[in-house]
């Protein structure tokens, strides 16, 4: 098994020691895990602090830069956690989760937490993705 370190260019450098994902060639396919992605420029400034609309389409965003950085799409998603710091802007992350993963059908996963990583950040998103 082949492990393959993927960091679009102009990405936020990481606060530690991890990658924004991971692509796993098995031989028969590839497994992509990716980093959860907060809405953060590559200067580190958090993007529409509070802003679950905008956070949601940055997200996405990079989301899209690393699955075509692995030469996936969103179609190859199969599962997706989402953190909320608060569960009453579900109906604004959904209506975009609903264009970028409306055909993949991922298994998915959302909690509302108390906080993320970075202050004024209100929406985080990881992926799992196959082919």
């Amino acid at each position: 098994m082949k492990k393959i370190f993927i960091h679009p260019p102009g990405f936020a450098a990481a606060r530690g020691t991890y990658s924004p994902a991971v692509l796993l060639d098995t031989g028969d396919g590839q497994l992509l895990y990716a980093t959860g992605q907060l809405a953060v420029d590559p200067a580190g400034h958090v993007i529409a602090p509070g802003d679950a609309t905008a956070q949601t389409e940055y997200v996405f965003k990079l989301i899209g830069e690393i699955l075509a950085a692995a030469g996936m799409t969103f179609d190859h998603v199969v599962r997706a956690q989402t953190y909320l710091t608060n569960i009453d802007d579900f109906p604004k992350f959904s209506a975009v989760r609903n264009r970028y993963l409306g055909t993949a059908m991922a298994a998915s996963t959302l909690l509302e937490v108390k906080g993320l990583a970075r202050s004024g950040c209100c929406v985080e998103i990881e992926i799992t993705a196959a082919r």
